[in-house]
């Protein structure tokens, strides 16, 4: 006779239950080397169950529903085809703030943080002040929701090239509160209308513009290459550096003289971005910036030259 017990742990083994299907889903995820392997098993599952991450674990011995499976079920297909967990989840967090995200926006990086934290700190060692900032790339509105929601001395008017991704961060904006003190603009860069420029100049550019080569795109893995959008990453030469030479030409236009330019940069880039904006004139040298954790400087930072 089969003990009851024994009987009923081999039917609980066979079930599709929580602790099973996150077994085998980061199995699966590994041979196929998905980004985020347990950790995006955990929020796929949870996200097709409807609840927090970690009551899977206070449920881990629950059997999901039939709705539920088949809907875990297809996001795991399409992570499988390498769709960005991020998108699959219509979200990512940035800065301790959850964002809206869509394949018209890239998905916000850690390093960008290191973009809005230098910003907010010169926004805050002047507090009596008010920062008129440009975001340069809006993209999902990350940067420019962060930078207004811990620095309440700043406002930030908004640029991207894309009705698209403008969108995107105008539900972002929206669902941080912070519509009177974030204006989006559609525009090709510094393409800006007069009225889009405060009188005197922006006191400060933040960027995070497209910097990878084409050569360097071929080579990134397929869940950025095949699904995110290039135009965010590679500029329309394909040279890497291009839009650092748009920058230091074209931004003393709508920058006040003395104001601040801070441009994220990709690995190996300081040198030659410096060297840039030496050539170009106009511009010092203030230093870079990198998370403690991070091996590679992240951020520029140049002033511009005061010609009152």
């Amino acid at each position: 006779m089969v003990d009851r017990t024994t009987e009923q742990q081999h039917q609980q083994d066979q079930a599709w239950t929580i602790r099973r299907l996150l077994e085998w889903t980061t199995t699966w995820f590994a041979g196929r080397h998905v980004e985020g392997g347990r950790l995006a098993a955990e929020l796929l599952l949870a996200h097709a169950m409807g609840c927090a991450k970690i009551q899977l674990y206070t449920r881990i011995d629950e059997e999901p529903s039939d709705e539920q499976r088949a809907a875990f079920r297809e996001l795991v297909r399409k992570a499988g085809a390498h769709t960005p967990i991020a998108y699959l989840l219509g979200r990512r967090e940035f800065f301790s703030l959850e964002f809206e995200v869509t394949p018209s926006v890239l998905i916000p990086r850690p390093e960008t943080e290191t973009l809005a934290q230098r910003m907010i700190s010169l926004c805050r060692e002047d507090a009596q002040r008010t920062f008129q900032v440009l975001d340069l790339g809006a993209g999902s509105g990350c940067v420019a929701v962060a930078i207004a929601r811990y620095a309440p001395n700043a406002k930030v008017t908004a640029v991207d090239v894309s009705a698209d991704a403008l969108a995107v961060a105008g539900r972002n904006v929206q669902r941080h509160g912070l519509g009177e003190r974030v204006r989006l603009v559609e525009a090709d860069g510094l393409d800006l209308s007069a009225d889009a420029v405060p009188a005197g100049g922006f006191d400060a550019i933040v960027t995070n513009p497209p910097y990878v080569s084409e050569t360097q795109w071929q080579e990134l893995p397929p869940h950025i290459r095949e699904h995110e959008p290039k135009a965010a990453l590679v500029p329309p030469d394909g040279e890497g550096l291009s839009m650092y030479r748009r920058l230091a030409a074209e931004a003393g236009r709508v920058l006040r003289g003395g104001g601040t330019l801070l441009a994220e940069i990709g690995a190996g880039q300081l040198e030659p971005v410096r060297q840039i904006f030496a050539d170009a004139g106009g511009w010092s040298w203030v230093g870079s910036h990198r998370d403690p954790t991070d091996p590679h400087e992240r951020v520029v930072e140049f002033q511009r030259a005061d010609t009152r």
